[in-house]
């Protein structure tokens, strides 16, 4: 495991559950973190030495769970040592990054799977099967509003809050949203229209929310709606609709079964174990080479979006997405 945050905490904790898997290092800048969250998996070592730690002879795979920044570095180290990668999105700032990522990895004959976890939710799991299988037609309207606690209290660090580090809120943020519009969609993005704006963190460096216009290649439209300022952290509450030719679905998590109370959220039940999944199919599909359910021509595709999404904030215009490679 590359990284120490709560994340890496909670990937630590999930792959430890997984059969013939054992986490053997966590590495990061800070000893004391590292040793704390190695301390979740029986016999893991805390250090501060990741290039020597992703490059050990006996270690299969590498987890890149820190700062974006940092993630070509230690995805292309992994790969350059003859590991199968896996990390957490955004996977890199720039799609030029990411294509060098792929090739440290896929071109050396190992795998990268970007860590998309929203396909993994269970509802979201289910409306792409009624999709796939037909059930609504050709997808044509897709609506997601999105809102979350994650601003109050202190929900961002100064890295998150720093363009040039984060990629932006598209980046950072609208990474899941836009994946999730890709795979839906199943078609290639070619325009992003964007705006933000502060909602309850009017203070904050960044605005909290912003809405998102994608129009794809078939003709399909997504609007995408996100909001990250609810007062109370963890709260959560989203909304789908997708529209096709013949049917549409929906979906909202206030259907969810369950109880929350203030200062105890709880996550719905139609997201509930999502990450434990997405590692468990990252580790069966390397011993089993099956493909990932997350393609890096569509984490590519969520990326380049994601950034003209950003290039949108900056200049009020739509920005036209340049693909380079087909889904």
């Amino acid at each position: 495991m590359v990284g120490t945050g709560s994340f890496a905490r909670e990937h630590v904790v999930a792959l430890s559950q997984l059969s013939g898997v054992r986490v053997t290092h966590v590495a990061g800048s800070d000893l004391g973190r590292a040793q704390s969250v190695a301390a979740l998996a029986p016999g893991a070592i805390g250090t501060t030495d990741i290039a020597g730690t992703v490059g050990l002879d006996g270690i299969d795979a590498v987890d890149v769970c820190n700062a974006t920044p940092d993630h070509k570095r230690w995805v292309i180290a992994a790969g350059d040592a003859g590991k199968h990668v896996h990390v957490d999105k955004p996977a890199a700032l720039t799609v030029a990054d990411f294509d060098e990522m792929v090739t440290a990895t896929e071109g050396r004959g190992r795998t990268l799977m970007v860590g998309q976890t929203v396909r993994f939710q269970p509802v979201i799991a289910e409306l792409q099967q009624q999709v796939a299988s037909g059930d609504i037609g050709d997808p044509k309207l897709l609506h997601v509003t999105w809102y979350t606690g994650h601003v109050w209290p202190n929900g961002w660090r100064g890295w998150q809050l720093d363009t040039a580090l984060s990629g932006g809120h598209p980046v950072h943020n609208g990474t899941h949203s836009i994946d999730l519009a890709v795979w839906l969609m199943n078609s290639r993005p070619v325009e992003v229209f964007a705006r933000q704006f502060a909602t309850f963190a009017a203070n904050m460096p960044m605005p909290d929310s912003f809405q998102l216009l994608v129009r794809f290649e078939n003709g399909s439209l997504a609007t995408l709606e996100l909001c990250y300022a609810l007062r109370q952290p963890g709260e959560f509450l989203r909304r789908i609709v997708l529209a096709g030719t013949e049917a549409t679905l929906a979906h909202s998590t206030e259907a969810d079964p369950g109880l929350a109370s203030p200062g105890h959220p709880v996550p719905p039940a139609s997201i509930e174990g999502a990450l434990a999944a997405q590692l468990a199919h990252w580790v069966h599909s390397i011993r089993t080479k099956e493909p990932f359910l997350v393609t890096n021509r569509q984490a590519r595709a969520a990326l380049m979006t994601a950034v003209a999404a950003q290039q949108s904030l900056d200049t009020g215009q739509p920005v036209q997405i340049e693909q380079t490679v087909a889904l």
